[in-house]
């Protein structure tokens, strides 16, 4: 009876715990687990290689996040500085970015699938927003100037845009996981590989095929580097 009573406690316990707030990268078991890109292994991230050949370097990247990016077509460029630049970075879950937006450049709705994101302006002003998730859809926006920061949850379609017509603006993006993905929206809908059936996204925008079939041989580029 005894077993049982705390059977229920625990389950109530567990109902209580906010899962939310632990849907991120795991935690580390050690200090680091530096990336061991020569094994063959395949897991949930990337296998830890010896410690003992672990130096100063895995820590580091000369990435130059001082300088000036060219923007694309869209008016930005985002460079990611994430696991795949810092082998260090394995397990411990964090990432983040410097993204450059040209004179009325954005960087397109998109989503973070496995992170976070808090945005802080470096120079110029950006009008930024996210939706909440089904049924609601509810958009927040806001406009930051240089200093201010905001944050997208994560795995929440979001977007910045550079309103200024003539001067250019730079923001620093920390994401919370160590490789958190880019979804943007326009590309994954009618660029994806092979494409998607004209008739599936005629019915779910509620325009004709030939809309679709025009956007689908636009060249949708990536801005994410």
């Amino acid at each position: 009876m005894a077993t049982s009573y705390s059977f229920l406690v625990l389950v109530a316990l567990l109902a209580l715990v906010p899962w939310q707030a632990i849907a991120s990268d795991p935690s580390p078991l050690q200090d680091f687990c530096v990336v061991d890109k020569k094994s063959p292994v395949f897991v949930n991230g990337f296998v830890c290689k010896n410690p003992k050949d672990v130096n100063a370097d895995d820590f580091f990247k000369e990435a130059n996040l001082d300088k000036p990016r060219v923007t694309n077509k869209v008016g930005s460029n985002v460079t990611l500085i994430n696991v795949m630049q810092i082998a260090g970075l394995n397990t411990l879950g964090i990432s983040l970015a410097r993204i450059d937006y040209a004179p009325l450049g954005q960087n397109p709705p998109h989503t973070h699938p496995r992170a976070t994101e808090i945005l802080t302006v470096l120079e110029g002003t950006l009008y930024v927003g996210f939706v909440t998730s089904n049924p609601d859809n509810n958009f927040l926006s806001k406009v930051l100037n240089k200093g201010d920061v905001f944050v997208f949850p994560v795995g929440l379609i979001h977007f910045q845009f550079n309103p200024n017509p003539h001067k250019p603006a730079v923001a620093i993006a920390a994401l919370s996981s160590q490789n958190p993905g880019a979804i943007t929206i326009a590309n994954a809908v009618f660029g994806s590989k092979p494409p998607i059936s004209d008739d599936v996204l005629a019915k779910a925008f509620q325009v004709e095929k030939k809309t679709i079939d025009w956007l689908q041989a636009q060249f949708w580029e990536n801005n994410h580097y």
